[in-house]
């Protein structure tokens, strides 16, 4: 693994990667709150040893990047999404295939829209269309969202807080297909928490705008896309994966059968044999 920074534009952004260069490039772009650290390092050596060169970097106001203080951040969709280019402009690539999940998965559609050339193809996982009315949709749990309800009185700046917080976020996102790891979650959270530069600033996250460019024109996204849904996700229902799959002529949608709103280490062979096939052109 390689860790680089890439400024541009007055942003700092981190990133790591992994494998050999001379191959296809992959970006992944994780969700909201997330830092790079929530795709796995061996996920990402798996796709690695598949001979695939995967990047995966923190957005704004995660980990290790460029971060603004809670309530005022002063970017967008747009620009998260033209960091996503930035990161491909840093590591010295015209082209990459883009592999976005949740937030990161929105984020991936706007940078796909907007950079057709850069973007070789999309994969989307536990995401929903963008620019789309999704208001027929089913919704998000009311046990998630009575669970996310209670993240209102988290003081975000207290290391025990929030961590007993996120683990129960995760918990609440977890699937019905495998048992979850608590154990896993803790390690994950604490070291996403001590490596942050504020955690506090994440938050900013579910105050972003922006994208209203591209209300109605997801049909016009060009780049081959494949999306990738667990059938028991909370978050998104797989209705939200599989309307976005109909959006795209030519989409391929590959369902998680009880999987959540996470990559469960025992849905990777499944996860990446379906990024690598979709990747190969």
């Amino acid at each position: 693994m390689s860790e680089k920074t890439v400024t541009a534009d007055g942003v700092e952004i981190a990133t790591e990667a992994f494998g050999d260069p001379a191959h296809p490039p992959v970006l992944l772009i994780m969700g909201v709150m997330a830092s790079l650290l929530w795709w796995p390092e061996d996920f990402c050596r798996q796709l690695a040893d598949r001979k695939r060169y995967v990047i995966r970097y923190d957005n704004r106001d995660t980990g290790r990047s460029t971060g603004y203080p809670p309530g005022e951040a002063s970017y967008s969709f747009d620009d998260m999404a033209d960091d996503a280019i930035r990161v491909l402009d840093g590591h010295g690539l015209g082209r990459a295939h883009l592999v976005g999940m949740s937030l990161g998965g929105m984020i991936a559609q706007y940078a796909t829209l907007a950079h057709p050339g850069r973007v070789a193809s999309l994969t989307a996982i536990s995401t929903s269309p963008v620019g789309t009315d999704t208001s027929h949709l089913p919704g998000t749990s009311a046990a998630y969202m009575e669970h996310a309800s209670t993240g209102e009185s988290v003081d975000w700046t207290d290391r025990a807080q929030v961590i007993d917080f996120m683990l129960r976020d995760v918990r609440a996102i977890a699937g019905t297909a495998h048992p979850h790891d608590a154990a896993a979650a803790r390690r994950l959270i604490e070291t996403d928490y001590d490596r942050a530069r504020s955690f506090a600033s994440a938050t900013n996250h579910f105050m972003l705008k922006g994208g209203e460019s591209w209300r109605g024109r997801l049909g016009e996204l060009q780049p081959p896309l494949l999306v990738i849904h667990g059938t028991s996700d909370p978050i998104f229902p797989v209705e939200h994966g599989a309307t976005l799959a109909a959006a795209v002529p030519g989409s391929r949608l590959v369902r998680i059968e009880g999987g959540g709103h996470e990559l469960h280490p025992a849905d990777w062979d499944t996860i990446v044999a379906a990024i690598v096939e979709h990747t190969a052109a």
